[in-house]
């Protein structure tokens, strides 16, 4: 009897361990394909002087990515900065200072934002964000923006992600102990003090990992980005300039320029491109996350 239960065991662990390799050797040839189709214009081209210029002229062969990184760091990290502060406070109130009730209520309606598809988001953005950019927000700043902008790719983007953020920090707060908080109250500390001291300071790895997997949801993100931003190939100077994120590029290029060799080999390399931040930024981001939580438990 033992025994045979000592070879389910065996079993179990190396079908789980082959389903863990296969996911990372997923990851690895996902790499390798786009690299490979990635590397005609490589060859052609400098590298750096493509990752660096800002000319985009595909039928005269010149092909600057800069714009195209650069839109979409700024509009991931402005949808980051609107979301965070909104779904960080939100998800304090739903855990601490809202009734049961409250919270049953609210659920759904972050279960359903989480749900709807994104080229919903995009048209409600084009319909309301943009026209509200371009009439009262832009005027007060610059002397003309047609709304279609890095502003609004990143308002709609935060939207986006919200739902995203609450769910996750909820779940965080939530697995905090609850004898910590209520010896924090017992001795003497309010309600605010016990968040500040007690809640977020447990919670802060946690938050981290949050804000990690949010960018990274911002940075594939494709269809509204694409609807809002304005889709021109310049270096953004400001929030209201028109921005190209990297996503916009492949999605809008990508099936019509495919007998022109090059074209394709540059938008295979936009694409690699995006791989290689995501990977970067996440592989970063949880030595970061290791660091904090050797300093934050050990």
């Amino acid at each position: 009897m033992n025994y045979f239960r000592a070879v389910k065991d065996n079993a179990a662990r190396q079908l789980m361990l082959g389903i863990t390799i296969f996911g990372i050797c997923f990851l690895v040839i996902i790499g390798i394909s786009l690299f490979t189709k990635a590397l005609p214009i490589i060859k052609e081209k400098n590298l750096w002087i493509l990752l660096t210029t800002g000319d985009w002229r595909p039928f005269k062969g010149d092909f600057g990515f800069l714009p195209f990184i650069l839109s979409t760091v700024y509009v991931s990290l402005i949808a980051i900065a609107l979301a965070l502060p909104l779904s960080l406070l939100t998800s304090i109130y739903l855990n601490t200072y809202s009734s049961s009730k409250v919270r049953k209520f609210f659920q759904p309606f972050i279960d359903v934002l989480s749900g709807i598809p994104s080229v919903i988001y995009g048209v409600w953005g084009t319909l309301t964000i943009v026209p509200f950019i371009a009439k009262y927000v832009a005027p007060r700043f610059v002397e003309y923006s047609s709304g279609y902008s890095m502003m609004a790719g990143g308002i709609v983007l935060a939207v986006m992600i919200l739902p995203l953020l609450i769910s996750i920090l909820l779940e965080v707060f939530q697995a905090i102990p609850q004898e910590m908080t209520d010896a924090s109250l017992q001795l003497g500390a309010t309600k605010w003090q016990t968040i500040k001291k007690v809640m977020l300071k447990k919670s802060f790895p946690g938050i981290i990992a949050a804000i990690v997997l949010s960018v990274s949801r911002a940075f594939g993100e494709t269809i509204a980005v694409l609807m809002v931003c304005g889709n021109f190939a310049q270096i953004p100077l400001n929030l209201f300039d028109s921005c190209y994120p990297l996503p916009a590029l492949i999605a809008n290029n990508y099936g019509e320029m495919m007998s022109m060799p090059s074209y394709e080999s540059a938008l295979m390399l936009a694409a690699f491109l995006l791989f290689l931040i995501i990977v970067l930024f996440n592989a970063i981001s949880r030595i970061t996350l290791v660091q904090i939580e050797k300093r934050f438990y050990m």
